[in-house]
Parts: structure tokens; sequence; C-alpha cells
């Protein structure tokens, strides 16, 4: 697949890079001008991020890190299957936890709601970071959605995290995936005041929180550009009616010239 000229490879993280060490030299540029197009793309464009992911993935499937970012593209490309398939391979091969929640989000995709609950539940889960255990905490209440159970997905989200007023780069989503909880639950004064604080733990705008807020709040939002594209219209359609209105008349005129022309004749 192509690659575009500004890519040099030097753009992958450092641990990434010293994976790629034990490929000769060669070989892991090619590797690793892949991982940046699959991390360059894999937000804006998943299906191409997944095929440099299986590039990457035919010239070094034995680098951890390369099934990872394989498993990566998949995810996002909703090819669950696959993506757990290179989750775990990654696991095997480094023995780290870290991808313990996307595994069970996995299960998820794949209909299997009670295997990514059992997962919750399992001891890897206790080897997590904080960060990681929010993350097991949202699939492990998405799960209790899939199976129509919303009353113990809200419990399921309350923990000391959601309570805090420290905002933490998992806040914003904890809140946000909270707040849809108690709508789905038919809570809407509750889902309200927690879109609220979604909204404002969401700095970089990783959630629609505020326009889910909006919603609630009656608010319509309206297309400004949609607005100028109208309003040219019109104008045009006006321009138009004037013009073939002077053409009208201007031809009316001619007619009646012609008519005094031929009396004179006469």
């Amino acid at each position: 697949m192509p690659i575009p000229e500004d890519v040099t490879g030097d753009e992958i993280d450092k641990d990434v890079r010293q994976e790629l060490q034990s490929l000769p030299k060669g070989l892991a540029e090619d590797v690793a001008k892949n991982l940046v197009m699959v991390a360059r793309l894999i937000d804006e464009d998943p299906e191409a991020a997944y095929g440099y992911s299986k590039v990457a993935l035919r010239l070094a499937s034995r680098v951890a890190a390369v099934r990872e970012a394989a498993g990566f593209a998949a995810y996002a490309s909703q090819k669950y299957s696959e993506a757990l398939a290179e989750f775990r391979a990654a696991r095997r091969m480094t023995g780290n936890v870290e991808l313990w929640p996307v595994m069970a989000d996995c299960e998820r995709g794949l209909g299997r709601p009670e295997k990514a609950l059992d997962m919750a539940g399992a001891p890897e889960v206790h080897k997590l970071d904080k960060a990681g255990q929010v993350e097991m905490r949202l699939v492990a209440a998405g799960a209790r959605r899939d199976m129509g159970q919303l009353d113990a997905a809200i419990v399921t989200l309350q923990s000391p995290e959601l309570a805090s007023n420290s905002v933490q780069p998992w806040t914003a989503r904890l809140r946000y995936a909270y707040a849809d909880a108690l709508l789905a639950a038919g809570r809407e004064g509750e889902a309200r005041e927690w879109f609220a604080k979604a909204v404002e733990s969401d700095k970089d705008g990783s959630t629609d929180a505020s326009d889910r807020l909006a919603e609630l709040d009656g608010v319509e939002f309206v297309d400004a550009f949609d607005d100028a594209e109208d309003e040219a219209a019109e104008k045009v359609v006006e321009v138009v009616e004037v013009a073939e209105g002077e053409d009208a008349k201007g031809e009316g005129v001619e007619d009646d010239e012609d008519v005094e022309d031929d009396g004179l004749k006469d």
C-alpha cells in the first residue's frame, strides 16, 4: 500500500521501535512505516488502517506490537473475531494484561456479553492500572445493557471514580456512559445532570455529551452553511424572476412600437 513521503517510520513509539530492532534494518523500517499509517488512519479511515496493518502483519507477525496494532485496526473495523485473535496472540507474547478490557469488548461485539462479564470478574482485572479498571467497568456495564439489565448497568458504573470531582482521562467517558444508562432507564432528570457533568470534563470533545444535553433541553441546532446556501438560492430565484419580468416588459414595448410603425406606414 502507498506510503506518503512524509512518513519515515521514526514517528512510532520508542518501545515499538525497540521491538522492531529484532528485524533486519530495511524490514524494520517498512514495518514501522506501515504502523505509522495504522495510527494515522485508524480513527478517520479504519478500513485503510486495517489494510496497512495486514501489510505489517505479513512482514512481522512475530512482533507483539504488530499483532496488537493489527488487533486494534480489526477492532476499529468491527472485525471482532479477528481482533480478538490478534489481541490474544499479543498477550501470549508479552504476558501483559492491559488488553484484557478490549478483549472483553470483542466478546460483546461477537454477541457474547456473558463471556465479557466473566472476564470482568477474572483475576486479571486486579492487575490492571486504574485506567484499565475503569475501562473494564465500562465494558461490563455495556454487557449488562446488551442483556437488557439496565439497572444492573447503572449500578456497575457507580464507583469512586464516578463520584470523584477530579478530572482524569477517563472521566468524561465514564460520566457519559452513566448518563446514557440513566436515560435508557427513563431517568431523564438524572441523565441530564450527568450529561452536564460529562460536558464539564470533556475538554477534548471525546464524546457528544454537549449535543445530548442540548437535545434533552430541546435545543435544535441549525447548520449555518445550509442557511447560507438557502439564502443564496432564494436570491438567485429573485434575480431570475426580476430578469424574466424585465424581459417580458421589454418584449411588450417592442410589440407596441411595431404596431405604431405599421400604422404610420399605412
